[in-house]
């Protein structure tokens, strides 16, 4: 298998595993709150991937400028899952993971301008399919939302800059240092410090919750959340972000999936759903046949 095969396969792990770790957060959130999963997600990717580093020998030498940027990467992630959560609550869960799913367009821009990836028409087409089939499963006119402003759609618009923004940075720093373990759990570490003092900035409107029936669903959000970080960061390592990230970002979709067979009281699957799920297979078809 080729580098880049094999990291098309990475990326569509990694869509899968994180569709699962948002259906697991789902459940969890029954008896809990978001910022709880968060906070056992980043807890659970620095004791994972830490232990994983020193198991396999220790942090391995790596130029200053990478550890800068991938503190930058951290502290950009903490920023996606604040925009996306707050996303949520303005304008929806639909309409918000269906703007977020813009991501692939602004990572494929950055790095065709910045790094001179090279792309073709059939992988230009692929990620335009992927996004609208996740645009066309996602959305959902008729949810109603209170208090609706039109500046709240920036949010996950927000979100989506900085995530198409994550994977460039993060396949220029592995260029420099292949050490994708060791950035991985860097990330995490970036992430708990500012996540920590985000709950010191907002303790009113961020609460932990501990319940028990919600720690078991919370620890598989975390335990496949940590691999689909590690997943998408090699996938990076090896093949170019034009092809990895809109195949990592089809994860709505499998959500979707997962959620309709293994969680009760869903909406049922209509024609846009089916498009949506037809338009994304095709758009990762054709990336595989334009790489």
């Amino acid at each position: 298998m080729t580098s880049e095969a094999t990291a098309q396969f990475l990326a569509f792990v990694t869509s899968i595993f994180y569709a699962s770790a948002l259906v697991s957060a789902r459940v969890g959130m029954r008896d809990s709150t978001p910022t709880t999963v968060t906070l056992v997600s980043i807890l659970m990717q620095n004791l994972i991937l830490w232990t994983a580093v020193f198991v396999i020998g220790g942090v391995h030498a790596v130029p200053l400028v990478g550890i800068l940027l991938f503190t930058l990467v951290g502290l950009f992630q903490l920023g996606v899952r604040l925009f996306a959560y707050t996303g949520v609550e303005k304008i929806g869960a639909s309409r918000s993971s269906a703007l977020q799913s813009v991501s692939p367009l602004f990572s494929a821009a950055i790095a065709v301008m910045i790094l001179g990836e090279e792309t073709s028409l059939l992988i230009l087409l692929g990620t335009l399919l992927i996004v609208s089939g996740i645009v066309l499963v996602s959305w959902r006119p008729e949810e109603q939302v209170r208090d609706f402003r039109r500046w709240h759609l920036l949010l996950p618009l927000a979100a989506a800059f900085l995530t198409g923004m994550n994977h460039p940075i993060r396949r220029y720093v592995l260029t420099m240092a292949n050490e994708p373990l060791f950035f991985s759990a860097l990330m995490g570490t970036v992430s708990l410090f500012g996540f920590l003092v985000y709950l010191l900035l907002s303790p009113r409107s961020q609460r932990l919750v501990w319940n028990r029936r919600a720690i078991g669903p919370f620890l598989c959000t975390g335990l496949c959340e940590t691999f689909s970080i590690l997943f998408i960061i090699t996938a990076i390592s090896l093949g170019r972000v034009v092809i990895v990230a809109p195949i990592a970002a089809s994860y709505p979709v499998w959500s979707m999936i997962e959620a309709r067979l293994f969680l009760r009281d869903l909406e049922s699957i209509n024609w846009k759903v089916v498009v949506g799920i037809l338009s994304v297979v095709l758009g990762n078809f054709a990336i595989h046949l334009g790489r």
